[in-house]
């Protein structure tokens, strides 16, 4: 027997799924984490579902420790190399304000103090020819600072090294021969070659900063792979919703930013083409946060640019909203109201009911105080909780605020709901996209908990809970594909467009697209190609990416009003107006490398029977402000085409699936709860 496993640590527990290649079956389970020692909660997830590592064929991960180091300002302490003259970009940034009306709004804290920005003499004019030489001397004495100063990376960031890098390459070389081997050196164009100074700047800090936090991470836990016998190399999830191997994210520590989370999003991709519904919002509600992102027209929504905690960042990521609101997230009082989150009690010690020594009141406190937690059953029986903690907790704060306990929980959840809706809204109606016209895919520990009465405030009808929710990201990753992303500046109005430029650029992209996918593993076979260009209208500042059919496309009859017409399609669903007989031009071009792995064959769903203790009982559950005897059903015992209606608990080995009364479940032919909610707005 050997297994496909992917896992998703998350920060308040680690989440694994493993496919068996023979049966074509899954089995997934859950294990807190361990943050002082992040291998020993992924050892005991893996002891849950595989008996035997060295039966592992395949094994894929997703990992928030660059992002952690980012949102707790523990990355490195690093130098910063300028052109001269430009010292001051990356303080400077941009003067707009991402919040218009918030009067108390401040652009983030740079990672970077300004005394250790130092700048290089040498200069590239816009077409990346040579007006001063790089100054060596220069770059020396930086790396001599750096030494110094206990720096454990150091960043490059000079002038139009996206059209020609040969400064940024020397300056990489002569730090290289100055420093340890431990300090890792970050030229700006290997980590986005496009313009944008300041975007491009950020991006390569954002590497430097977190890069050798993830790099000792990833470090640790190969070891320990090795040392337990996992024969096969360690795949990781990135930020694109892409796998690459280690070794490939070692040197680019900046594509795994988002790494966990967008997991869940590929496997959103994978549930929508299941289901048939092309368009879906994925909430992904865990311990600690709560993250939204967007299935469009059966694929994920992803941009070439985004922010992470503030700071730009340019490269191909999925779109995700992120926000303090998970199971324990701590609730509060501020000045007489309630507020919950976005500080969270973690793992350890965990909501009250854990019985970790945790006092806090958390939203998992309030869901058992309102019965809707098996404490008998909680994390497929792992768990115990402590059903008089949790009233104890939220008690505690009840008394503070003159309110009876069970309407304080049902408030503390009400809180989190609002907060988790108005996310969403965040990704769609402030996008122009109406809600009511998705699913709601709901995943996570505590996402199906809650995603009755996020998509009651939305308007949405249906929800649907895939199989495995609580480890849903750690599924999506075993669907994904092998990616690579390669970029070229390519400025030309429309009406001087060099046809055979362009597509001779687009073919040298191609060939570096399909040798990354060669050397990730990738047969010839399984590998893809996609092409696009950056577009705009003249006089337009950004830019919106319009897919092409082809290297060769610019090269056919037509292509110039054909992208044109595509753009004005594009401009006309983002932003509502389009004017088709306006001069475009283009800015970028665009090539991603797929590389297919191994399709799963999953056999048919089939249901559980047999006589089993922990199901079968009656509870009292609050709803609003009624109790409601509420049955408790087992989830792996549903079969197919079984209906029910509401009010119910439907408990499973990675996640609680809450039924208000007024809802209707079915169960699908992959094993996927479909649940209808009535007196919807």
């Amino acid at each position: 027997m050997t297994y496909r496993v992917a896992m998703d640590i998350g920060g308040t527990f680690t989440d694994v799924v493993a496919y068996d290649e023979a049966h074509g079956t899954y089995v997934a389970a859950k294990a807190p984490t361990t943050p002082g020692d992040l291998a020993e909660g992924v050892f005991t997830a893996l002891e849950r579902v595989v008996d035997d590592l060295m039966a592992i064929s395949f094994f894929v991960h997703g990992t928030t420790q660059g992002l952690n180091a980012l949102l707790e300002r523990k990355g490195a302490r690093m130098l910063l190399l300028m052109s001269e003259g430009m010292r001051d970009v990356y303080h400077i940034a941009r003067g707009n304000r991402d919040r218009m009306f918030d009067l108390h709004y401040r652009k983030p804290v740079p990672l970077v103090e300004r005394q250790a920005t130092t700048e290089v003499g040498g200069r590239l004019d816009w077409k990346g020819e040579e007006l001063r030489p790089l100054d060596e001397a220069a770059v020396r004495s930086a790396a001599r600072r750096a030494r110094d100063e206990g720096c454990t990376a150091v960043a490059v960031s000079f002038l139009f090294s996206y059209v020609n890098p040969a400064h940024e390459l020397r300056a990489g070389e002569i730090l290289a021969q100055e420093l340890d081997d431990d300090v890792m050196i970050v030229l700006s164009h290997q980590v986005a070659s496009e313009w944008r100074e300041y975007e491009r700047t950020s991006s390569a800090v954002l590497d430097a900063y977190t890069g050798p936090v993830v790099r000792r991470y990833l470090g640790r836990i190969e070891e320990r792979f090795a040392e337990r016998g996992l024969g096969v190399p360690v795949q990781i999830m990135q930020s694109s919703g892409g796998v690459v191997n280690a070794d490939f994210a070692r040197r680019n520590p900046l594509q795994t930013l988002l790494s966990g989370p967008v997991g869940g999003t590929m496997g959103g991709v994978a549930a929508a083409a299941l289901l048939g519904r092309p368009n879906a919002i994925c909430i992904d509600m865990g311990g600690t946060s709560f993250d939204v992102s967007l299935v469009l027209h059966g694929r994920p929504d992803i941009s070439n640019e985004g922010v992470a905690d503030g700071f730009p960042v340019l490269m191909p990521l999925v779109n995700l909203h992120t926000i303090g609101a998970g199971g324990g997230s701590i609730a509060t009082a501020e000045a007489g109201g309630l507020r919950v989150g976005p500080e969270s009690a973690g793992a350890v010690p965990g909501p009250a009911c854990y019985g970790r020594g945790g006092t806090a009141p958390t939203v998992t406190d309030a869901n058992v105080v309102l019965g809707r937690v098996d404490p008998d059953w909680f994390a497929g029986g792992h768990m115990t909780l402590d059903v008089a903690a949790a009233h104890r907790a939220v008690g505690v704060l009840a008394d503070r605020l003159g309110m009876d306990t069970e309407a304080l929980a049902h408030g503390i959840c009400q809180v989190a709901n609002a907060k988790m809706a108005q996310a969403i809204r965040t990704l769609t109606v402030e996008h122009g996209l109406e809600p009511r016209e998705f699913t709601l895919l709901a995943f996570g520990g505590a996402g199906p908990m809650h995603a009755a009465e996020i998509a009651r405030e939305l308007g949405v009808e249906e929800i649907v809970v895939p199989r495995f929710p609580g480890a849903f990201s750690a599924w999506g990753m075993l669907g994904t594909e092998v990616r690579r992303d390669f970029t070229r500046q390519f400025f030309t109005p429309g009406d001087a467009l060099d046809s055979t430029a362009m597509a001779g650029a687009l073919g040298a992209l191609e060939t570096q697209a399909l040798d990354a996918l060669g050397e990730q593993g990738v047969p010839g076979e399984r590998r893809r190609i996609e092409h696009a260009v950056d577009m705009r209208y003249q006089g337009q500042d950004y830019t919106l990416t319009v897919p092409l059919e082809a290297a060769d496309e610019p090269l056919r009859e037509g292509f110039l009003a054909q992208a044109a017409a595509r753009f004005a399609a594009l401009h006309e669903q983002r932003y509502g107006h389009a004017t088709p007989e306006a001069p475009v031009e283009f800015v970028t071009l665009r090539t991603t490398g797929f590389g297919a792995l191994p399709e799963a064959a999953p056999a048919p769903y089939t249901p559980q029977r047999g006589a089993d203790p922990g199901a079968g009982h009656t509870k009292s559950v609050r709803f609003g402000g009624t109790s409601y005897k509420t049955p408790v059903l087992r989830r792996e015992r549903l079969a197919s085409g079984e209906q029910f209606a509401g009010p119910a608990i439907v408990v499973e080995a990675t996640s609680t699936i809450v039924v208000p009364p007024d809802a209707t479940v079915a169960v699908d032919s992959h094993g996927f709860l479909i649940m209808k909610l009535g007196g919807t707005a």
